[in-house]
C-alpha cells in the first residue's frame, strides 16, 4: 500500500466513525485567522455572506484554498476535519474532530513558497480555519498543522434565507443557510407577475443574479444543490420587498 492509502487507513482506525459523511478521508493542512473569539472572520468574505451567526454559519468556519474554493463553488458546503496525528501528534487533539462551513477564500501568496508562508498556493488543499474552529482539533501554538478532512452534509437551522440586493433590471440575491450538501449549483427566480422561471447566473459566491424587471412581484425561487436535489421556496419574498430585505423560507434540503 502506497503512503498516502496507509495514512487514510490509519486516520479511519485513530479517528472514530462519524456519520452523514459524503466522501473518504482526504489529505491537506490548516492554519487560522483571525481573533480568539473569531473576530474578523464573522463578517463579509469571498462568498458574499454578511453576519455569520444571521446567515446560520457561527464561528465553524473557514477560508478555502483556490483548488477546494473553485471559484466560490464550495461556498456553503461542509467539511469534517481532524489533525492528522499520525503526522504531528505532539500538536495535535487526539480524536476531536469539527464540522466547518466554507465561507470564504484564501488567497495565494505567490511571493512565497508552497511550503512556506504561500499555503494556499495552488495546487495546495488548505483550510484556513477561524480560530477557535482550529483551537478545537489542534494546539494554537502550532500555528499550522496537517489534516485529514471529508465533505459531509450540513445541518441547518430553520429555512434557506434569501437577500436581495441590487436595483431594478439587476436583482442580486444572497442565498444562505443551506442545508444538505450545502453548495449551490443553479438557481431559478419566478415572479408573480412573469409567471415563466428564469435561470439566474452566479455573481460571485453564493450571490446569485437577475437581470429582469421584478419590482412589485411576489417571488419564488428554485435552488439545486451539487448534489442535483432541488428545493423550492413559493412567493418566499413578498411583492412589497424592498432593495436590502432578507427573507427566510419554510423549505430546506
Amino acid at each position: 500500500m502506497d503512503r498516502f492509502g496507509s495514512v487514510l487507513l490509519l486516520s479511519l482506525v485513530v479517528f472514530p466513525k462519524f456519520e452523514g459523511a459524503l466522501a473518504a478521508w482526504l489529505s491537506a493542512y490548516a492554519t487560522f485567522y483571525g481573533g480568539s473569539d473569531a473576530s474578523g472572520t464573522m463578517v463579509g468574505g469571498a462568498c458574499g455572506y454578511g453576519n455569520l451567526y444571521t446567515d446560520g454559519y457561527g464561528i465553524n468556519t473557514a477560508a478555502l484554498s483556490t483548488v477546494l474554493f473553485n471559484g466560490g463553488k464550495a461556498c456553503g458546503g461542509c467539511y469534517e476535519i481532524v489533525c492528522d496525528a499520525t503526522k504531528v501528534p505532539q500538536w495535535c487533539l487526539k480524536g476531536t474532530s469539527i464540522t466547518i462551513t466554507a465561507t470564504n477564500f484564501c488567497p495565494p501568496n505567490n511571493a512565497l513558497p508552497n511550503d512556506n508562508g504561500g499555503w494556499c498556493n495552488p495546487p495546495r488543499q488548505h483550510f484556513d480555519m477561524s480560530q477557535p474552529a482550529f483551537k478545537k482539533i489542534a494546539i494554537y501554538r502550532a500555528g499550522i498543522v496537517p489534516v485529514l478532512y471529508r465533505r459531509v452534509g450540513c445541518q441547518r437551522s430553520g429555512g434557506i434565507r434569501f437577500t436581495i440586493n441590487g436595483r431594478d433590471y439587476f436583482e442580486l440575491v444572497l442565498i444562505s443557510n443551506v442545508g444538505g450538501v450545502g453548495e449551490i449549483s443553479n438557481v431559478w427566480i419566478q415572479g408573480s407577475k412573469t409567471k415563466n422561471w428564469e435561470a439566474m447566473s452566479r455573481n460571485w459566491g453564493s450571490n446569485w443574479q437577475s437581470l429582469s424587471y421584478l419590482n412589485g412581484q411576489s417571488l419564488s425561487f428554485k435552488v439545486q444543490t451539487s448534489d442535483g436535489q432541488t428545493r423550492t421556496a413559493l412567493n418566499v419574498i413578498a411583492s412589497t420587498w424592498k432593495f436590502g430585505q432578507s427573507f427566510s423560507s419554510n423549505v430546506q434540503f
